[in-house]
């Protein structure tokens, strides 16, 4: 293998010395993402594995050029964006080069008449929505890491938001993009209303996780800024009470933009115990043109009621709105050597209830070190809704036994999940977290991805562990 300092000058020579970065500092700064397994065990004494060094190109030529060099070397590369992903997908190993796209950052162009915005893909996602803010459009998709995300990380990690029931998730939205193969070549996909030619090749990259090459360019589908909202919280008698009348309304047509159904525990956290005994708490927010959101509003209030909802007023909905992007509290917990994760599964409404029963029963009554485990179904779709756990368990101060009490949950809610016909991501991503799970979950279609990744990627040097489980 080239050595590093062969790797680095050459580089510098191909790419400028200012795109190339070597320091320990730089390259610590992109060892982890935010997966707490690797968050936890730090705190617990274990030092990150360093990449050999870190890229950061300015333009789509730039990448391409990186690219070409470092497979036709069999360097290893592992793309980064905002570094938001909680699931190890930009964690490097010791053998690779981090391309960090941070730098890719500029606005490129607004088609306010066909309400398409084109970015280079390190933008931020906060960034973009204040700027199309001002031009009178939203861009629908608000996920929990709104500030920190990158644009091009959430195409490569099938991003949704929390407003994804009326808007869409991440799938939805792009309406074209720019790609940088393992080879360097660049391969542009633009936008059109609908095309019918073929496989729709941007799914290449939606969901791709830097494996299959590095997005350049995104082109995302607009949304006029909403004239009207209603919003109203129920109290629902419990989890599965609750996901019958989300069932109802989606069935009958009816798309409000939130769909939030909280549990007991949960709820009691959002509301500080003033939730009275088990019951889990409706949120619904509707928002659309002058007169759209009372219509649908009048409707999914009949609904909720009918199936048992206790009108609860907006107050509920205006303390999520504020405070759904807070997550200093498990972020203390954390550097407290604390293990708090989130998992989302997703299943068919005949199935979706069983999944979070056997979860928080079983989970608990096995794993000794769990302290409390909660949940949500946040985004909503005919046929079915996903789950959202929040666990918090305390291992010793031991890298190893973090890395124990961390598998023994994530390896019961992934097994409950399958039992029961679900799927084991919704919308975090595999990385490397769920890599292990991929064979099984994708069944027949399986050998055709790694027939893929190898058309594609034949040296294999693009974010290996990620998606794909090892060979």
């Amino acid at each position: 293998m080239i050595s590093t300092q062969t790797l680095a000058g050459e580089l510098k020579a191909l790419l400028g010395e200012d795109r190339v970065l070597t320091e320990p500092e730089q390259l610590t700064q992109r060892a982890v993402d935010t997966w707490p397994l690797r968050l936890v065990q730090q705190v617990a004494g274990a030092q990150p594995v360093l990449p050999r060094l870190v890229l950061r190109p300015r333009s789509t030529a730039e990448v391409a050029r990186a690219l070409a060099y470092l497979s036709e070397r069999g360097v290893p590369v592992v793309p980064y964006g905002g570094g938001s992903g909680v699931t190890g997908g930009a964690v490097p190993t010791a053998e690779s080069v981090v391309l960090d796209l941070g730098a890719m950052n500029q606005i490129l162009s607004l088609d306010a008449d066909n309400m398409t915005v084109t970015v280079q893909p390190g933008v931020l996602l906060a960034d973009l929505e204040r700027w199309v803010n001002e031009r009178g459009f939203i861009t629908g998709h608000y996920p929990q890491s709104i500030d920190v995300a990158q644009v091009g990380g959430l195409v490569a990690t099938f991003s949704a938001g929390q407003f994804s029931t009326k808007y869409g998730n991440i799938e939805d939205m792009l309406a074209g993009l720019e790609a940088v193969l393992p080879s360097g070549e660049v391969v542009r996909i633009h936008c059109v209303p609908r095309r019918a030619v073929g496989p729709d090749l941007r799914h290449l990259w939606i969901g791709s996780e830097g494996t299959l090459g590095v997005i350049t360019e995104v082109t995302l589908k607009l949304f006029p800024k909403p004239a009207e909202r209603w919003m109203q919280a129920y109290a629902v008698p419990s989890m599965r009470q609750g996901l019958a009348i989300i069932q109802r309304f989606m069935q009958a047509g009816w798309k409000p933009a939130v769909v939030r159904l909280i549990d007991f525990i949960e709820a009691a956290r959002l509301l500080q115990d003033t939730m009275p005994g088990e019951e889990a708490l409706l949120i619904l927010l509707s928002e659309g043109p002058s007169g759209y959101p009372a219509v649908e509003g009048a409707a999914l209030d009949a609904t909720v009621r009918d199936g048992g909802g206790r009108p609860m007023g907006e107050r509920p909905v205006e303390l999520w709105l504020e405070r759904r992007n807070d997550v200093h509290e498990f972020d203390q917990y954390i550097n407290m050597g604390i293990i708090v994760d989130t998992i989302e599964v997703a299943a068919p409404w005949t199935r979706i209830a069983d999944i979070y029963e056997q979860v928080t029963t079983r989970v608990r009554a096995e794993v000794p070190e769990l302290v409390i485990i909660m949940g949500h179904s946040s985004h909503s779709y005919i046929q079915g809704t996903n789950l959202y756990f929040i666990f918090g368990a305390q291992p010793p101060r031991d890298p190893a036994e973090v890395e124990r009490v961390y598998w023994s949950v994530w390896e019961r809610v992934m097994a409950i999940t399958r039992e029961c016909g679900g799927t084991i991501c919704h919308h975090h991503g595999i990385g490397k977290l769920r890599a292990r799970w991929v064979p099984e979950e994708l069944g027949s279609a399986w050998p055709l991805l790694r027939r893929l990744k190898q058309a594609l990627d034949p040296g294999g040097v693009m974010n290996p562990g990620t998606l794909l489980p090892p060979e």
